[in-house]
């Protein structure tokens, strides 16, 4: 007989990424590294994001064809060989020796899956009223 459900088990989080593509726009506008930034409408079918106060761009989302991974990358730890031989007295046994000569390696390791992609593009100076007026009355 299968125990009931507990709590724990019916509940479930949807958690759901997107990737923000900002590839058309970098060319337009130089966007500076840490600059800060407001999201907003992530609900809506065109969010806004407004860059360092200045850069506004609306976003479109479309949906990616089959599953897209996101990954980290990171170096990687050397690669060590243990040290064995046929000798009676092995001065190195149970060591670990690291070649000097090997590459730095990096490890990929993977982070997410997303289904969507939200794609931005400058937001004309005319079409900001009317995005907020849109955002605001959903």
């Amino acid at each position: 007989m299968a125990a009931p459900p507990s709590s724990i088990d019916q509940v479930e989080t949807d958690e759901e990424y997107v990737l923000l593509d900002l590839d058309g726009v970098l060319k337009q506008v130089d966007i500076p590294a840490n600059a800060p930034y407001v999201l907003s409408g992530l609900d809506t079918l065109n969010p806004i994001l407004i860059i360092n106060d200045k850069i506004k761009l609306i976003g479109e989302y479309e949906e990616t064809i089959g599953t897209c991974f996101v990954f980290t990358e990171g170096e990687a730890a050397p690669v060590a060989h243990e040290e064995t031989g046929p000798s009676e007295v092995n001065l190195f046994s149970g060591k670990f020796i690291v070649d000097p000569k090997q590459a730095p390696s990096k490890e990929v390791k993977p982070i997410a899956s997303l289904q969507k992609v939200l794609k931005f593009r400058l937001l004309p100076e005319t079409d900001i009223e009317d995005a907020t007026a849109t955002q605001t009355s959903t």
